[in-house]
């Protein structure tokens, strides 16, 4: 029963360790939905689920809450999706202390959230953005100027709201098509099997085809389980395709190691935890080039500039134990800078992280293809994280790609929305409300947010 509540009932016989991450989230959570307990605590429910099954879980947990009576307490910093369903409260920490009990209408009309480092919902940041004052009366009575204000399916805007907001989407800015050096990577036709053991199997990735420029920041979305990872693993060569081929550079990888792959394709896991080995960050970011039998003074030069690239060189002597989650998290990131490859794949390089954090990690992110040209693929269910930071997405849905092209389109296409698991981004709901096209707004809104960064 509770494996049919998260969508896992159809996979009751495979093995943990064949599971993604988002399936073992999934798993993780029908275990606690059997619990007898008066108190349930969920710490980061979100992590790892797609965008629909994230709101699933919300549901979830809000109908258990309200059936048995339990006292529900969630930590997240996923803010926006737990509002899918109401909450009486929400508390905000900060250095442990209580900086704020109140309720979701509260903060999202004050400044709170920014001051303490939580990202505001876009449409909340959008609303600031075009002059609207959330905490001001309507100017004809009856309570504030906007209502339902925690609800973007529910939003009601006055006049003046509608006018300043349509005014801002509606700006005009000149912007130069982004141009990309030759082609890094294709697939033709791939398709890969996972044995799931107990004489099940499952093909994963179906007749795939997909090329990736040099210089390019493309986003890997779609549901938990449609092959986004597997498609990594492929291009890593970690697994190798069952059908079809991939060439890297123009080269079939074929008959390339491993390790040899690894030199031009970098895979940073979702938990850093995962990849450290040794117990000093030096010897960390120099155990690749190590094994590759590199020179004594070309692995000083490499691990150095990999070092400094990622701000840990005044640390480098010191323990990967000993410091923090992003940071260990950009000694990974500098193990595979090492080798020099010319792509690294990011697997929800985001998760667990709160805003502070989030920037840290994105910005220096894109810092190394900025600057270094390297080619960078995430692998997400972060809406935010993919129209943000990327200029192309490639959807995945039960092992095919289904879309391959402009974020800002293709999260507004309903059709691809709902067939890849996501929803519609609260930018694109504000732009129904107001008559506007939702990928101009979209747009609109993160060239803005990219100036105020600059």
């Amino acid at each position: 029963k509770n494996a049919l509540a998260v969508g896992m009932d159809d996979l009751l016989s495979a093995l943990p360790f064949h599971l993604s991450g988002g399936e073992k989230q999934k798993t993780a959570l029908a275990g606690v939905l059997g619990k007898k307990t008066n108190i349930l605590i969920f710490d980061e429910p979100l992590a790892s689920l797609d965008p629909v099954t994230g709101t699933v879980a919300i549901d979830l947990i809000d109908k258990i809450t309200k059936e048995y009576q339990y006292t529900t307490i969630i930590i997240e910093h996923r803010f926006e999706d737990v509002l899918f369903r109401p909450v009486d409260r929400v508390i905000l920490l900060d250095q442990g202390k209580i900086a704020a009990d109140t309720t979701a209408d509260a903060l999202l009309r004050g400044d709170m959230l920014a001051a303490y480092g939580i990202r505001e919902p876009h449409y909340i940041s959008a609303m600031k953005y075009s002059g609207c004052d959330l905490a001001a009366g309507n100017p004809a009575g009856g309570g504030p100027a906007v209502s339902e204000i925690d609800k973007p399916d529910s939003l009601q805007l006055n006049e003046d709201f509608r006018e300043k907001l349509t005014a801002f989407f509606r700006h005009e800015e000149k912007t130069a098509p982004k141009e990309y050096g030759e082609e890094l990577i294709r697939a033709e036709g791939v398709s890969y099997t996972y044995d799931l053991g107990g004489g099940l199997s499952m093909e994963a990735i179906k007749n795939v085809s997909l090329s990736i420029r040099r210089g390019e920041r493309v986003a890997f979305i779609g549901k938990n389980g449609a092959g986004k990872s597997t498609m990594a693993k492929l291009i890593c060569g970690i697994c190798r395709p069952s059908k079809g081929a991939i060439y890297l550079g123009g080269e079939d990888y074929k008959n390339l190691s491993v390790k040899e792959i690894g030199g031009k394709a970098g895979y940073v896991m979702q938990d850093p935890n995962q990849m450290l080995v040794k117990d000093i960050i030096r010897d960390e970011v120099e155990l690749g080039l190590r094994l590759r039998l590199f020179p004594g003074d070309e692995i000083s030069r490499r691990a150095q500039a990999a070092l400094e690239t990622c701000e840990l060189y005044r640390m480098r002597n010191w323990p990967t134990g000993a410091v923090s989650y992003g940071q260990r998290k950009r000694i990974t990131i500098a193990s595979v800078l090492a080798l020099e490859p010319d792509l690294i794949i990011m697997d929800e390089p985001t998760a667990g992280q709160d805003y502070r954090h989030y920037m840290e990690i994105i910005g220096f992110i894109n810092r190394i293809n900025a600057t270094l040209g390297k080619t960078i693929i995430f692998i997400t269910h972060d809406m935010y994280l993919a129209i943000e930071n990327t200029d192309r997405a490639i959807v995945f849905a039960d092992g095919n790609i289904i879309a391959d092209g402009n974020i800002f389109a293709i999260l507004s296409d309903s059709e691809i929305v709902k067939q890849a698991h996501l929803k519609q981004t609260s930018l694109h709901i504000l732009a129904e409300k107001l008559g506007l096209p939702g990928d101009r707004c979209i747009e609109r809104f993160i060239s803005y947010e990219r100036g105020r960064r600059e």
